[in-house]
């Protein structure tokens, strides 16, 4: 659950590098070794040939490409892309009921994303939800009687039931897991978010198993914002590195969330199904 962004090179694999060389610079990979440890150089080379990077995405078959790099890559270019694609908009796109409605807000997102640790946060959370964790613990439900309760961390109201079953040295990861998982929801699937289980029509029925849930898009936005605030202010945000990004994210997460919206709707369209099976079985 706990993502460094100090982390520099470690974030991506052998073969993340190898394929971004190979997109890139294909002259220099008799020198993997050497640009393997060279943030910069790497940072500079997603930043500036994200459009190529994707566009090799694209022509590459989907198992291939899963083979080739992380998930952590994958979303990383894609966060980048999602960057100067908003570059030449001046306004993004906010869907209320069944209106769009243009806001000016789109070089506000690009300002965020350009914001030291951001997009090494957004690409390392996004990967985090690929896979999905469930675990157990005793609670108590009343004096003299526990139960044993599982939980999953994509479940918003069980993961603040075990929260609040901790010990606050203990909350940290929860902290950030629920503020990520309101974000990654808002983000990702915002077609899901439901005042009901009722399945929406532009839902296919292959995905029909995404049960919904009963809060609202200001439910998500109210509880990703609390959350993030105690996990900023946690004494484990100071020793990861992540104190100043994660209070970032409390103060900014409506502008957190549009990166998240235009790569759903834009370069992941229904291809994100696939990213996050565990989504449809949740």
């Amino acid at each position: 659950m706990i993502t460094d962004v100090r982390k520099g090179t470690s974030r991506f694999s052998d073969s993340d590098i190898r394929f971004l060389v190979e997109t890139v610079a294909p002259q220099l990979l008799s020198r993997l070794d050497v640009i393997k440890g060279d943030v910069q150089l790497i940072k500079g080379m997603l930043e500036q040939e994200a459009e190529k990077i994707f566009e090799r995405m694209v022509l590459t078959g989907e198992e291939r490409l899963m083979t080739s790099i992380s998930p952590t890559f994958l979303f990383e270019v894609l966060l980048r892309k999602a960057a100067r694609d908003l570059k030449t908009q001046s306004y993004t796109i906010e869907k209320t009921g069944f209106q769009k409605v243009p806001v000016f807000d789109a070089w506000d997102v690009v300002d965020f994303l350009s914001e030291v640790g951001t997009v090494e946060y957004l690409s390392d959370m996004l990967a985090s939800f690929t896979k999905i964790r469930s675990f157990a613990m005793a609670v108590r439900v009343r004096k003299g009687v526990w139960r044993r309760l599982r939980f999953s961390d994509m479940d918003v109201d069980s993961l603040i039931k075990f929260c609040e079953s901790l010990n606050d040295e203990h909350r940290f990861a929860f902290y950030k897991r629920i503020a990520d998982l309101c974000l990654f929801i808002l983000g990702m699937f915002p077609e899901c978010v439901m005042t009901s289980y009722q399945v929406p029509p532009d839902i296919s029925a292959a995905h029909a198993g995404f049960r919904r849930l009963s809060w609202s898009a200001e439910d998500y936005e109210e509880t990703g914002k609390r959350f993030y605030k105690l996990a900023g202010l946690h004494r484990d945000a100071d020793i990861l590195g992540l104190s100043e990004v994660l209070r970032r994210f409390h103060d900014k997460f409506i502008l957190a969330r549009k990166p998240l919206v235009y790569m759903s709707e834009n370069l992941l369209k229904s291809k994100k199904w696939k990213l996050f099976p565990s989504i449809s079985s949740n």
